[in-house]
């Protein structure tokens, strides 16, 4: 990957992660420098993401900085290579914006995926008409099929491996706004009553009668990286695209809503019993 095309996500957690242990030893940017022998705006651009770094300097800043756990180095050196990583959707050009090849970065290189949704269903449970509605009343019609066979096969990750594990919480009335007619909405139903059986995904209801602060109602993710030690993050989600989070305290204010919001919700087994009366509805009106 030339350098004109960083940054990207994983060169920005790449050099985020060193810039955190470079200062962590108490070094300055000067101290890197030196032991790189270059200029320090090269170490400037590795933190920020703007270049790559090889994986002998790699090694001498990983001893400069005293990490000793093999774990830790080894999973940085795999993120150092994999900032060169040509990925599935990388040939789609403008059709993809951004903001969604970042969240696509974070959810392939991630072991284990929570996400909350308080209006719509999470993209990884839709059936390929849910989405196609979803896209037709919110995007260009040109890019409406691009965007359903990139969610489609974004489902791949849901193969059963323990690789990848998927756990949702969804506002109940977002299972009440699935847009288009009494076969999609059952349909919908019935794929998340599959879906919900694999034994990497667990599906949780919030029920209407529960009292959250409303601050927990907006809709994230929470990614845990794979590797050693994890690296969790959080995506927000917002009307013009989508908002990263990296710093611990702002990481551990959203596994706190997470941990409240799986308790307020109901269990998967009764989560499986609310849509199967579900289906039963839709198919007896």
């Amino acid at each position: 990957m030339p350098q004109s095309e960083m940054p990207t996500m994983r060169s920005r957690r790449l050099g985020a992660e060193l810039r955190r242990l470079r200062n962590e030893a108490g070094l300055k940017v000067n101290d890197a420098a030196l032991a790189l022998e270059c200029g320090q705006p090269k170490i400037s651009q590795i933190e920020t993401g703007k270049r790559g770094i090889r994986q002998l300097d790699l090694t001498t800043l990983l001893n400069l900085y005293g990490v000793t756990d093999d774990d830790q180095r080894t999973n940085l050196k795999r993120l150092a290579r994999d900032v060169h990583k040509v990925d599935w959707w990388s040939g789609q050009g403008p059709l993809l914006s951004d903001d969604l090849r970042d969240y696509l970065t974070l959810e392939a290189d991630s072991s284990l995926v929570r996400s909350f949704e308080p209006s719509v269903l999470p993209g990884l449970l839709q059936t390929e008409a849910y989405m196609r509605e979803i896209f037709t009343a919110a995007a260009d019609k040109n890019y409406v099929e691009p965007l359903v066979k990139t969610r489609m096969r974004r489902k791949d990750l849901l193969g059963g491996t323990n690789e990848f594990r998927l756990r949702v919480v969804i506002d109940m009335p977002a299972l009440h706004r699935i847009p288009g007619p009494k076969d999609l909405i059952r349909e919908q139903f019935v794929h998340l009553m599959e879906t919900g059986e694999l034994p990497n995904v667990t599906i949780q209801i919030l029920p209407l009668d529960v009292a959250l602060p409303l601050s927990q109602y907006a809709p994230y993710t929470l990614f845990t990286m794979r590797g050693e030690p994890p690296v969790q993050v959080a995506w927000l989600e917002h009307m013009t695209g989508g908002t990263l989070l990296e710093q611990r305290p702002d990481v551990a204010t959203y596994t706190k809503a997470w941990d409240d919001l799986t308790a307020a919700a109901l269990s998967p087994a009764e989560s499986r019993r609310y849509l199967s009366d579900q289906i039963k509805q839709e198919s007896e009106s």
